[in-house]
């Protein structure tokens, strides 16, 4: 945090240029502020070395994005099915019972620490470009405009896992080296006027060099961050009073869904993104060609040695094999009822759980499937190494990028927010932007009828919200906070534990579920969909699958031996410990409760 302008310099130099330019690193690192901010090139540099916060090993890297988002009614950290999980340093962060002395987050390097980082690196540069720019520039008011724009993704993902923190706009001094925690409103609010700020600096997609990848901000994004933080401020949250709204102002709460729905239409409108299949924006991603104008908005950029994001989002590689020499992946995963919550024609079910695991013999170039029991097993299919034009070889990372937004929220946001202001029925039709999601995953008549369903009354329609954000971005580490907006996380996370106990027992809608699935192991050739297995789907039974040819059978959702049920019933309990809704954020770390000199204090009983 006392990092100032030159040493964030010199660390983007570091990161960003060849050899030749690192060995004048130190020379750079001591230029003028004048010389600095008229030069593009290092302008450039500025901005990336808060891309270069990003990826450092405590950070969003190895932490917020692996750690963040879980566990809610549809994800789950896949080994809470062990003892002691509600105390182990990962385990405790996702099942709402962190402690401030968490030995994976209580280090001077962690992502509190590297968020802000980033702030303070944004907000010398930002204060510099005010002063030497030329704004008359296409390149620097697009740099700026970045500035300003990850300054406020930044914000709203410390604001979103940690509630109230403290408010830094401008470079630190010795006498602010040392803040309390300000009021999340006022943040958001500044937020908001700083990405509408943003907006008169960058370019939409494609529409200058800059903004023809996804790994650079471009107004789409700059539009739908702010979408995103106004609906949020919108909605509820933990505060040390409370669950309750962010704002108690109820015209405030109308203006915020007004700047939702514009911001959204917006997009829209302009057509810079369209909105495509669910599973190209997906296979794109994993061909890691970050192209922009299609569906994804924004990425957090890793090379190839960094980022864990198939090895924690991804299909399980038990061994290396063809496609990765990194065996990882399913840390995190569906909760075995997501299966069964989706329509068994919708087309993002299959994409989303995966029901297998791939293993090689002793590293070989063959891989077969090998189901995992239903308990801890899952995989999400968003991600994949078989999906991949490269062959990862990494000892620890996967250099998939984070994909932080696409055009699915976009349609979303707009058709809840429209909602919240008009209804349903609303004259700017809410019903049309939901249709866009509904028509790319369902058959046309099922489509029609769910449509017709969430046009009955305003809440019927919210509900329909709530489950096709769920089934659309399950595995994207979104869906914690929509319940947290919605305050609905509580009671969410209880139902969840209840269905979980009903599969366990096939009772109630899981009765007509046999104990077994069938398979054959192996690939049909080479193609990674190409494997067969029944048993999965309601109305499925032993005695069909007994006459179907499959070499293996395993059971599946009712484990007999002593050791699975454990592990079975455990992954139920310790789907969180502590009340949800009593922990909403983890606790400031107590490095930096200690460094504060006492103006740091947590809330929640922390």
């Amino acid at each position: 945090m006392k990092k100032i302008l030159y040493t964030a310099l010199a660390a983007s130099l570091f990161a960003f240029s060849s050899c030749d330019d690192i060995l004048d690193t130190s020379k750079k690192s001591s230029m003028e502020k004048t010389e600095i901010f008229s030069n593009e090139a290092l302008v450039n540099d500025v901005v990336m070395g808060l891309h270069q916060s990003f990826g450092e090993t405590n950070s969003y890297r190895g932490r917020y994005i692996a750690y963040f988002g879980v566990n809610s009614d549809c994800e789950i950290w896949n080994n809470t099915g062990k003892k002691g999980a509600f105390t182990d340093k990962e385990g405790a962060l996702v099942t709402y019972n962190a402690t401030t002395d968490n030995q994976y987050m209580n280090t001077d390097n962690n992502v509190w620490a590297k968020l802000y980082e980033a702030i303070e690196r944004a907000n010398s540069a930002i204060t510099g470009m005010d002063e030497y720019s030329d704004m008359s520039s296409t390149n620097m008011r697009q740099f700026y405009g970045e500035l300003l724009t990850l300054r406020a993704f930044i914000y709203f993902d410390l604001i979103k896992a940690f509630g109230d923190v403290p408010a830094r706009f401008e470079p630190n001094t010795t006498e602010t080296i040392d803040l309390p925690k300000t009021d999340r409103m006022v943040i958001m609010r500044r937020l908001l006027d700083d990405l509408l700020t943003a907006q008169d600096y960058v370019g939409w997609p494609n529409e200058n060099s800059f903004t023809k990848s996804t790994e650079r901000v471009s107004q789409t994004f700059t539009k739908g961050l702010r979408a995103r933080i106004a609906l949020f401020a919108a909605g509820y949250s933990q505060h040390p009073d409370g669950i309750r709204y962010n704002t108690e102002d109820a015209t405030e709460r109308q203006e915020l869904y007004t700047i939702a729905k514009n911001e959204c239409l917006d997009i829209i409108s302009k057509g810079y993104n369209t909105l495509g299949t669910f599973e190209a924006n997906f296979k794109a991603l994993c061909a890691e060609g970050t192209i922009a104008g299609a569906e994804s908005i924004f990425e957090i950029p890793f090379s190839a040695s960094r980022g864990r994001v198939i090895y924690t989002w991804g299909v399980k590689h038990e061994k290396k094999d063809q496609w990765t020499k990194l065996a990882k992946g399913g840390i995190n995963g569906p909760i075995p009822t997501l299966f069964y919550d989706y329509d068994v024609e919708d087309v993002r079910r299959d994409i989303t759980c995966v029901p297998f695991k791939w293993t090689s013999d002793n590293d070989g170039d063959i891989a077969w499937k090998a189901p995992n029991k239903c308990w801890g097993g899952w995989s999400f299919g968003k991600v994949r190494f078989e999906w991949m034009n490269r062959v990862v070889d990494s000892s620890n990372d996967d250099g998939m990028n984070w994909q932080v937004m696409r055009m699915a929220d976009i349609y979303l946001m707009a058709a809840e927010a429209i909602n919240e202001l008009e209804g349903p029925k609303g004259s700017s039709d809410a019903g049309k932007y939901l249709k866009a999601i509904l028509d790319r995953s369902y058959p046309a008549e099922k489509a029609s009828a769910i449509l017709t369903k969430a046009k009955a009354s305003q809440d019927a329609f919210f509900n329909v919200i709530v489950d096709e954000r769920k089934f659309e971005f399950a595995g994207e580490a979104i869906r914690k906070v929509d319940l947290i907006r919605w305050n609905l996380l509580g009671s969410k996370m209880n139902e969840a534990k209840e269905k979980m106990t009903r599969l366990y027992n096939r009772e109630g809608e899981y009765a007509d579920l046999p104990l077994k699935i069938y398979y054959n192991e192996g690939l049909d050739g080479t193609d990674a969909t190409s494997y067969k297995m029944y048993g999965l789907n309601h109305g499925d039974t032993d005695e069909i699958g007994q006459t179907l040819g499959y070499s293996k059978s395993k059971e599946w959702i009712v484990p007999k031996e002593s050791a699975d049920q454990a592990a079975a019933l455990l992954l139920i309990d310790q789907l969180y410990d502590n009340n949800p809704d009593t922990k909403q954020f983890w606790p400031i770390w107590k490095v930096f409760i200690d460094g504060s000199n006492g103006v740091l204090t947590n809330d929640y009983d922390y």
